[in-house]
Parts: C-alpha cells; sequence; structure tokens
C-alpha cells in the first residue's frame, strides 16, 4: 500500500492521479484531513482516511497496512513544519514501511534566506538520523509562482518586482508525473535525488522577454525597492508576514540559491520538462 499525504492538494492530488495510471487502486491511499473532500478517490478505489500532522492518532490509522508513504511538505513555516514532518515521519516508521518518501526542495540548506528552505533541510536529517530508507524529493520551485508575481504587467507593459537571480522553474505536473514514476517503482532513489528541475533557469527579465513575445507588445522588467514592493502589498491587503517571506524567496534568488538546474527530470519522465513558456501562454490566454 503507497500512502500519499495531502492527496486532494495541489501537488498531492495530481500526483495520485499519475500514479493510478501505474498501479492499481487498491494499492493506494491517501492521509488527508479531510476525507469529504476525498469522495472521488474513494470512488475510484482509493483508500481514504484521515490523517492530521498534528494528531499522531489519525496519523497511525492512516498509514496502516502502508509500504510507502510519500509525506507532502506542510505549509507551515519554522518549527511548526519541522514538527509536523517529525511526525508524520515518526508515524510512517512506526508503521513499518519500507521507504519514506518526502517532498524537498532543489534549494534545500540551513543558511538559505528563504524560510522553507532551512525546514526542508532539518527535515531531510531527521530522516538520516530514523534509520528507515528514504528519498528526498529535492523538486524545483514550482513554476505556477511565476502568474501570481506578475502584478499588472500584462496591463501596464511593466513587470515590476525586487531584483532577483535565475530559478529553475518547474511545473507541478511534471513534478507529479515524476513522484508517481519513483513510488512505482520503489528504490530508484536512495536519500535525497538529484536536481528534479526544468533544464533551464530563467530571471524575470527572461519572463519579461517571453511575455513581450507571447502578447505581442513590450513588456519592460523593473526593479522595484525591497521595502517599497513589501509596503505595495501590504498595501493591497496583504499580510505583512507574507509579503515579508515573498521578499525573501527574491533576497534568495538573488544569491543563486535556485538556479541549479539538472537533466534527472527529464530522464525520468523520457520527455522535455514543460517549459516555463507553456505555463505564461496559459496565463496570457485567462487575461
Amino acid at each position: 500500500m503507497i500512502i500519499i499525504t495531502g492527496g486532494t492538494g495541489t501537488l498531492g492530488a495530481q500526483i495520485v492521479d499519475r500514479l493510478l495510471k501505474r498501479v492499481p487502486a487498491d494499492r493506494v491511499g491517501v492521509s488527508v484531513r479531510d476525507t469529504s473532500r476525498a469522495g472521488d478517490l474513494a470512488a475510484r478505489g482509493v483508500r481514504v482516511r484521515r490523517g492530521d500532522f498534528t494528531d499522531t492518532y489519525s496519523l497511525a490509522e492512516a498509514f496502516e497496512g502502508a509500504t510507502q508513504v510519500l509525506i507532502v511538505s506542510t505549509n507551515q513555516i519554522g518549527e511548526a513544519a519541522i514538527t509536523q514532518h517529525m511526525a508524520a515521519i515518526d508515524a510512517a516508521r512506526d508503521a513499518g514501511v519500507r521507504r519514506i518518501l518526502y517532498t524537498s526542495h532543489q534549494g534545500a540548506a540551513d543558511k538559505s534566506v528563504f524560510p522553507p528552505m532551512p525546514n526542508h533541510a532539518a527535515t531531510e536529517r531527521y530522516l538520516v538520523q530514523t534509520s528507515t530508507p528514504f528519498t528526498a524529493l529535492r523538486n524545483g520551485f514550482y513554476a505556477s509562482t511565476v502568474p501570481l508575481l506578475l502584478g499588472q504587467a500584462l496591463e501596464t507593459g511593466e513587470l515590476v518586482v525586487p531584483a532577483d537571480g535565475p530559478v529553475s522553474w518547474t511545473t507541478h505536473a511534471d513534478l507529479a508525473e515524476a513522484t508517481a514514476i519513483t513510488l512505482a517503482d520503489e528504490g530508484r532513489f536512495d536519500g535525497p535525488t538529484p536536481p528534479l528541475t526544468a533544464p533551464d533557469a530563467l530571471d524575470f527579465s527572461d519572463i519579461a522577454d517571453i511575455l513581450t513575445e507571447l502578447t505581442g507588445r513590450t513588456i519592460r522588467r523593473i526593479v522595484a525597492d525591497d521595502s517599497e514592493w513589501t509596503a505595495s502589498l501590504i498595501g493591497h491587503g496583504m499580510p505583512a508576514d507574507q509579503a515579508a517571506i515573498l521578499l525573501d524567496m527574491f533576497q534568495a534568488a538573488r544569491r543563486g540559491e535556485f538556479a541549479t538546474t539538472g537533466g534527472e527530470l527529464e530522464n525520468l519522465l523520457q520527455r522535455p520538462a514543460t517549459p516555463l513558456r507553456s505555463v505564461l501562454e496559459a496565463a496570457v490566454s485567462r487575461r
């Protein structure tokens, strides 16, 4: 039995869908906080059980009989994230699984200025300590982030964001497929994987150039002052802590923390990775 946590989330749901193309439904289970959202999965023959990273008893039931557990990282930040990941790892170990998989990040590092990255690094260290075989999926930065940062660029012709650096933007769909392949072929990776990223790293100047090509009008990349940019986000209703984390992302990109690329994702997929251009085409078509 392969258990996927967060099986109704953005990444988890896509992983389940692709895994069901590779293994029978009676070998797949999901651990979700709200089972009412997983009715479609239950109808497809997937085992649905409640599992909450803050509720040890629920995890024990959700992971019962598992041979592999995929822990999809939480959206929490800091100690709360690490504590939740540790609880899930402990529950998977106690369930007697053969392998624990965890959605880490290409930029996982203790000294990163982007808060999720030290969380991933700490979680990977804890996985090493469990003595259970594990795979840490070193995923690229989600490409779906980019359309959320375009602001009014398509209306004004100005893409205004802080100074940045190249990022290996990678789609949820590609990462979900790669994860399903890894789950179906148990033991393909031991420990942290090579970077699972698109082959190119692009910055926001590159993104402005692509948008110019797609729209037929000039989109200029404007470098915003850090404090002015975050103040603008807060002024438009974004909570201050969220604005600060977004700025941290840009600052980490400046340091080259997300510039790493590799060919392992395409090796797994046996096809080219989805380029960021495709993501931007979809964003433009929705405007």
